[in-house]
């Protein structure tokens, strides 16, 4: 199963459902209930010409990842499951395999995001999107107006 959130790019008030569920979280976060989850962290900048997108993805490959838009709805997800090679010299009692997946979802904003030009690139553990805007929703520089 995916781990997967939303998040909208335009989204500047932190979700009371976070505070609402706090203790919940933290009830379940002990060495009985605890589930590691692997939604890797994202920081999302907003330039004048475009908004800049990094994923902390340490250990992956550029081949690991899937990034898909569908509409205004930019989706990153990766599934890699770790191959463990057998010597016949061991004899394990117990083996965990590893296996990571996840997916994070983003609404982009409508009619503000050039689809056709987004950009990606991974290096030293992070995948880098550059998201350009179009040239409407682009800052302009403040400008003196003359009075007739």
């Amino acid at each position: 199963m995916k781990n997967q959130s939303v998040t909208k790019f335009d989204e500047r008030v932190p979700s009371i459902f976070e505070d609402l569920f706090k203790p919940w979280n933290e009830l379940f976060d002990n060495r009985f209930f605890k589930r590691e989850m692997n939604i890797p962290a994202v920081n999302i900048v907003e330039n004048k010409d475009h908004y800049q997108l990094s994923l902390s993805a340490p250990g992956l490959k550029k081949a690991d990842f899937k990034i898909d838009l569908d509409d205004d709805i930019l989706t990153i997800s990766s599934e890699k499951q770790n191959e463990w090679q057998e010597n016949e010299n061991e004899r394990y009692t117990r083996r965990e395999f590893s296996y990571q997946s996840f997916q994070r979802t983003f609404q982009l904003p409508k009619d503000v995001v050039d689809e056709d030009k987004i950009q990606a690139k991974y290096e030293n553990g992070l995948l880098h999107l550059t998201i350009p805007k179009k040239e409407h929703a682009k800052q302009r520089p403040p400008r003196m107006i003359e009075i007739a």
